[in-house]
């Protein structure tokens, strides 16, 4: 598809296309059938719920993201870090990869309540969580990447006796940006499902919750449309994350490789 403004505006265009005859559908139904707002609100009683506790699930939203953001910072630092160990030491990474994936199959729920009671900060429990779901996809695409350097470029390097710090730094690194940065899109939305998941798991209260501990409280209290205006902003938050990097691969990418490279 052409790259240029009719191509973006064609990719902008479906989607909101979509998600108006969603909504509108959505709005219909309920309408139509007269269902009372705890059972099911419509997306304008949504909106308005959302404009009304703006005040406070901004704040929640605010604290969710601020997790979401240190927990794929430390993430990708980390991952990116072990990755460039792994490739330069096979016995390093047959050593060290096996625990990273134990900690990718368990179960975030399984774990959380341990990580909670052994943390004594919240907000650091929070954060463990929330890295342990983000990580593995980042190191192991990075390993890839590292590892998928041309063999023959690799000789050559070699020819004109290249130091392994310059392989590293001018071959293997270019070579897995793409797909450190692939990896890094998946962690972001993640990042924010590891930190959910254990804010509902540590339930804690106050002027500082999350936007998990605001669902939980709206279902309690049966404010169902409160309940969806917080899930529009966790979706949104997603999306966002998502876009955003999204966009910073492209702009890392979109001079020299052929995954960002306009096609006509």
């Amino acid at each position: 598809m052409n790259g240029g403004p009719p191509g973006i505006v064609l990719r902008m265009l479906a989607p909101t296309v979509i998600v108006l005859l969603f909504l509108g559908g959505w709005e219909a139904v309920v309408r139509i059938n007269g269902l009372p707002p705890y059972i099911l609100p419509g997306p304008l009683l949504v909106a308005q719920t959302l404009a009304k506790d703006w005040g406070t699930l901004s704040v929640s939203l605010l604290v969710t993201l601020k997790i979401t953001l240190m927990a794929l910072g430390v993430a990708a630092s980390l991952g990116l870090l072990l990755a460039v160990l792994f490739a330069q030491s096979r016995i390093v990474e047959m050593s060290l990869l096996p625990f990273a994936v134990i900690l990718q199959v368990t179960p975030i729920v399984a774990i959380a309540p341990l990580i909670i009671i052994w943390v004594n900060d919240v907000t650091l429990s929070l954060l463990i969580c929330a890295w342990i779901v983000a990580f593995f996809p980042i190191l192991s695409n990075t390993i890839v990447g590292l590892n998928s350097a041309d063999h023959n470029l690799r000789d050559l390097f070699r020819l004109y006796r290249a130091s392994r710090w310059q392989m590293l730094w001018r071959l293997m690194l270019p070579s897995a940006l793409p797909y450190f940065l692939a990896g890094l899109r998946i962690s972001g939305g993640l990042a924010l499902i590891g930190a959910i998941v254990a804010e509902f798991v540590a339930g804690t209260g106050g002027s500082a919750s999350g936007l998990a501990f605001r669902i939980l409280e709206a279902g309690y209290q049966l404010q169902i449309p409160r309940m969806f205006a917080a899930l529009v902003l966790v979706s949104g938050t997603g999306i966002a994350i998502f876009l955003a990097l999204t966009l910073l691969s492209h702009l890392l990418l979109r001079r020299w490789h052929d995954s960002a490279i306009d096609r006509g």
